[in-house]
């Protein structure tokens, strides 16, 4: 077997980026875009020691899991890359993808209850961001996967449809007006991206314009277009990144029309969302993957709460009407500010948030003589800080509920806590469908 041979084999499973895995004489070779148990025709185009890479040249028997992709730029766009499987087939791949991680990383017997999914898998995102080009005119969209090259896109189908309204009529007046478009190569131009965030259950949207430089004059001019066109649009806002980098969004920010907030509601909640602060993009499974761990926490009017990694305090208001107190952090200073706003907009009097290191501010709060009976964790992608978990250790709450966005560092991380924690049980929550992104909670009890 060797470079550019052209091979048959069955898929028998995917790999975490939803690539399907064909074995040939025992050697994996991953192949984007198939469907488990098809048999496929595939070119061997990337070989190394461990694994190949294949591209399909035929499906010689097509899985009733498959279908067309309803995108039409689905073959370009980087965004979502599993379209072609149907949405249960989806959530069994994800929900295997946890037990896998569960079985081959801990190996501890710990329950993977079904996936929660969503009723239509579609239109959920409420925030959009889109880098902005200039190619023989201006373009907006997503990039191509592992590239900066971008896919111009008039509709996308997994953002709210307003999204795609605002997106184009953008785009025509940024042509309009002629506005300078930022080229990264050179370190040139000002408009680097437009970000969009709306409420779910409040007809409510932020238009944010990330510039490489403060002065943008046309902007004035494209927002009072803007909010006469749509009604809907009740804050504009810019943000100037002045740094050569690939993270979106810089530490100034202004508004230049409307508000400088936008509100949404989770459950009987409602809260205050900038253009910094972190808010779950689909609001539908936010308000599961929150009532899940809500379950999980069991919580009495008596118990205290603390919340790591609090961000805007959302978990963490959602627990207040449960609990005696709930102690909030996050070492985001203006995430803490949106926290304790969020709580004054809810008159929830028994909150109490601090911006600091969780491992500082939590053993802080010990000696304060803070103990608490269950904590919410709910980390970056990265998981938890060794000295946090060492932290939460010394600290032993009865109860730990663990939100993961990536459930192989959940699984580092229980590994650790498991020497004073049974792990309950795992509920995966599909909140990106049409991705491979799986999110997960996790229950775990003091031993006895």
């Amino acid at each position: 077997m060797k470079k550019n041979d052209i091979l048959t084999g069955t898929v028998v499973d995917y790999t975490h980026e939803g690539n399907g895995v064909v074995k040939i004489e025992g050697y994996p070779i991953f192949i984007p875009q198939t469907v488990k148990n098809e048999t496929v025709t595939f070119k061997l185009i990337k070989q190394n020691k461990g694994f190949g890479i294949g591209k399909v040249l035929s499906i010689d028997t097509e899985s009733p899991d498959r279908v067309t992709p309803p995108c039409i730029y689905y073959q370009q766009c980087g965004g979502c890359n599993i379209q072609h499987l149907n949405y249960q087939a989806q959530l069994t791949m994800k929900e295997n993808q946890v037990k896998n991680l569960v079985r081959k990383m801990t190996k501890l017997d710990i329950p993977v209850r079904e996936i929660i999914g969503m009723e239509n898998p579609w239109r959920y995102r409420n925030k959009s961001q889109l880098p902005v080009q200039y190619r023989e005119g201006i373009v907006t969209g997503f990039y191509r996967p592992r590239s900066h090259d971008i896919v111009p896109i008039e509709e996308c189908l997994i953002q709210k449809e307003s999204h795609d309204e605002l997106m184009n009529t953008i785009r025509q007046l940024l042509t309009q007006y002629n506005v300078s478009i930022y080229d990264e190569r050179r370190h040139r131009g000002n408009l680097r991206h437009i970000m969009l965030r709306s409420g779910t259950t409040v007809n409510e949207t932020m238009v944010v314009f990330v510039t490489k430089s403060r002065h943008l004059p046309e902007l004035e001019q494209i927002a009072d277009e803007l909010m006469a066109q749509f009604p809907y649009v009740t804050s504009i806002r810019q943000n100037i990144n002045s740094e050569k980098t690939n993270v979106i969004l810089g530490s100034q920010s202004r508004t230049i029309r409307g508000h400088d907030y936008i509100h949404d509601q989770l459950d009987q909640l409602t809260f205050e969302i900038s253009d910094m602060s972190f808010y779950q993009v689909n609001h539908e499974q936010t308000e599961k993957l929150y009532r899940q761990a809500l379950d999980y926490a069991e919580l009495t009017a008596s118990q205290n709460v603390i919340d790591a990694y609090c961000g805007i305090g959302t978990i963490g208001l959602f627990m207040a009407a449960h609990a005696e107190r709930v102690y909030g952090v996050e070492i985001v200073e203006k995430a803490i500010e949106d926290a304790k706003r969020n709580a004054a907009l809810n008159h929830l009097s028994n909150t109490h948030f601090e911006a600091g290191k969780a491992e500082d501010i939590i053993l802080k709060w010990r000696e304060e003589g803070i103990r608490p009976d269950v904590v919410m964790v709910d980390p970056p992608r990265k998981g938890c800080d060794a000295v946090f978990i060492e932290t939460l250790l010394e600290l032993t709450p009865q109860r730990i509920v663990y939100v993961s966005c990536n459930p192989s560092t959940l699984m580092r991380d229980i590994q650790l806590l498991e020497t004073k924690y049974h792990i309950d049980e795992i509920t995966p929550v599909d909140m990106f469908p049409q991705t491979t992104h799986v999110e997960a909670v996790c229950k775990m009890t003091l031993k006895d």
